[in-house]
């Protein structure tokens, strides 16, 4: 026999790997087309990671698509029997919009799915299925766990908006409690609801927990009951509880979960309770499974991605220029000097080994890309660059420094027609287009990088979507603000992996850095 071990590449040996597992404990192999009715993911959009599908006619004129995700094509060729259990596995190139190239991109995927009567015996297998999944690809690993179920009965009872709940799960997902404040009304929801993101940790320290936040909620209970048995298996030590794990509540119920593996800053793996789906398809079954990602498991053997796991610096990426020497001196009031920084020359990288804190400037406007890249692990960002490019990190603090507004502003005689399009010139695409859209105003946007007060000047635009910081550029130019879109400030972000690994290091800063802040005021 020869030595396969020397021809796959890694990528192939993980997909053996996972599948050997999946089939040892029961799961059958699911083989299925390429190709899928369109209409499917048209009906489903919110369940998919994108809107992007590549679609094609076939030779009988019907509209088809390469599939974008697995699950929902599995649900819809499966038979619907809700007194048995079905468990599939399967391995699976799907196409999507990479986030990166925003450009289509062939992505395999492996992953099981299991559906019909599920009991907690079920739930139990599929997070343990996942946990061994990412302890069989790297022993430095974790499966972040979550119940829905019970921020939903929080949020469903405040009277929000939809946009408002939207709002909200997203503050959750960032554990962004500050917006949470500006949405929320104040209240026993609001005050449980905050507690109840701010507690992640291992199964035996967040269980009393959550005792005591729901005393009287069978959702608590049946989902304690579940990690509880975890917590009893040789598995108990790759799980953390972590309520800022969130999905798509028309789809997912219950318990949702997220792996991550040291060094690769993105989760690698995803699934949950989607019985929502289910009856959107009319089905009568319960369902839940994972999928794993095994286009981002190439970084494994990348010595960039080696080397970060091991490193035990904390990474923090500061703005260039005069709010970046404030923050910094934040930070070292802090306790987490580096006087070398401040020394002139062109050196960009600076370390504290005592207190293992390592500083980089970087330009403002890339600080969210190096922190969600996971080439820093934490950073200071304005507002407004998170509202424009919304990258996926925690927001963990508002600085209060670097104050000013997004804003709407013309001329001083400006009265909107709203008969034609609203010409709109800003370099803040997408917060220009979300705030005109939620005023259902047809606007054209004219992207510029620069002298964007000049536009309505020379009747490039009507108005401009732009900062606003004391308004003396806008007045010498005969120009005002005219409505205010949101509060600017410097914001404290951090990368979802590395508050998974580098956990007490990073909220010990936050807490120092809050601690600070206080004494100073």
């Amino acid at each position: 026999m020869p030595d396969f071990n020397n021809i796959l590449q890694s990528s192939e040996k993980i997909i053996f790997t996972l599948r050997s597992l999946y089939a040892a404990a029961g799961y059958l192999p699911y083989r299925m087309s390429k190709f899928e009715e369109y209409d499917l993911y048209a009906k489903n959009k919110d369940f998919l990671l994108s809107d992007n599908v590549i679609t094609f006619t076939d030779t009988n004129g019907k509209l088809l698509a390469l599939k974008p995700d697995v699950t929902l094509s599995i649900i819809k060729n499966s038979k619907d029997l809700p007194d048995e259990v079905q468990k599939v596995y399967y391995n699976e190139n799907v196409y999507r919009v990479s986030k990166g190239t925003q450009s289509f991109k062939e992505m395999m995927q492996a992953g099981l799915e299991c559906f019909g009567r599920i009991d907690e015996e079920n739930l139990v297998e599929v997070l343990s299925l996942a946990a061994v999944s990412l302890q069989a690809l790297s022993e430095k690993s974790m499966l972040s766990v979550s119940c829905l179920d019970l921020s939903a009965d929080l949020i469903d009872g405040m009277g929000l908006s939809g946009t408002e709940r939207k709002q909200l799960y997203q503050a959750v997902s960032e554990r962004n409690l500050h917006e949470m404040d500006r949405i929320c009304p104040q209240g026993d929801a609001l005050n449980t609801l905050k507690k109840l993101v701010a507690t992640a940790g291992e199964i035996p320290a967040v269980l009393p927990i959550l005792h005591n936040l729901y005393p009287h909620s069978a959702a608590c209970d049946a989902f304690c009951g579940v990690m509880e048995k975890i917590s009893k298996t040789q598995l108990a030590s790759f799980f953390r509880i972590d309520f800022s794990v969130t999905d798509d509540v028309n789809y997912y119920n219950g318990i949702v979960f997220k792996g991550y593996i040291q060094g690769i800053p993105d989760a690698v793996l995803s699934g949950g309770q989607y019985d929502k789906l289910m009856k959107k398809l009319h089905r009568k079954s319960h369902a839940i499974g994972f999928a794993v990602y095994t286009d981002l498991l190439d970084r494994l053997e990348d010595p960039q991605t080696q080397a970060k796991a091991a490193d035990d610096y904390v990474n923090v990426a500061l703005p260039k220029g005069r709010l970046g020497e404030k923050i910094y001196k934040c930070f070292a009031q802090a306790g987490y000097e580096c006087p070398e920084i401040l020394e002139p020359g062109r050196k960009l990288i600076f370390e504290n080994t005592d207190k293992k804190i390592r500083y980089f400037w970087v330009k403002p406007s890339d600080v969210a890309i190096y922190v969600e890249r996971g080439a820093a692990d934490m950073g200071v960002a304005g507002k407004d660059i998170l509202l424009e490019y919304q990258p996926d990190i925690f927001e963990l603090m508002d600085l209060d420094t670097g104050k000013c507004r997004m804003a709407v502003a013309g001329p001083k005689d400006f009265k909107d027609d709203t008969s034609r399009t609203l010409k709109v010139a800003t370099k803040f695409s997408n917060i220009a287009r979300t705030f005109y859209q939620s005023r259902g105003r047809d606007i054209d946007i004219i992207h510029l990088n620069g002298s964007i007060e000049l536009a309505p000047i020379l009747g490039l635009s009507d108005v401009i979507v732009d900062i606003v910081e004391t308004g003396a550029t806008l007045k010498e130019n005969d120009l005002e603000v005219i409505e205010t879109i949101v509060p600017i400030s410097a914001r404290l972000i951090a990368n979802r992996a590395a508050c998974k690994f580098k956990k007490e290091q990073i909220e010990k800063i936050v807490s120092d850095l809050k601690e600070a802040m206080e004494d100073k005021q």
